[in-house]
């Protein structure tokens, strides 16, 4: 085996693995820790702020609820049970919406 080690001292040196993530569309170079932190949290789900990789806010969730108000023509109920509605006449109470 003469010659192995004359070899292996000329091969050339492994340079050090890059990892590289999308964002936005654009691929950044990143290091092991930031590849496997964009894949735990999902490279859709990251933007660029400021020069930095970061998680998107979750948005606020809208929501919509019905409220029994006074109106001008609307039902009345028996025993107040929204279920048993007996009537429909001036000054009763209608559904409406309510947005946060």
């Amino acid at each position: 085996m003469p010659g192995l080690f004359e070899a292996l001292a000329k091969m050339p040196k492994r340079e050090p693995k890059k990892f590289f993530i999308t964002v936005q569309g654009e691929e950044h170079e990143v290091t092991l820790e930031k590849k496997l932190w964009a894949q735990h949290h999902g490279e859709e789900n990251l933007i660029l702020r400021d020069g930095e990789i970061v998680v998107k806010p979750t948005p606020k969730p809208k929501t919509q609820y019905s409220i029994l108000t006074k109106s001008s023509n609307g039902y009345f109920f028996q025993d107040d049970d929204i279920h048993w509605p007996n009537k429909i006449g001036k000054g009763g109470v209608t559904w409406q919406i309510e947005r946060e």
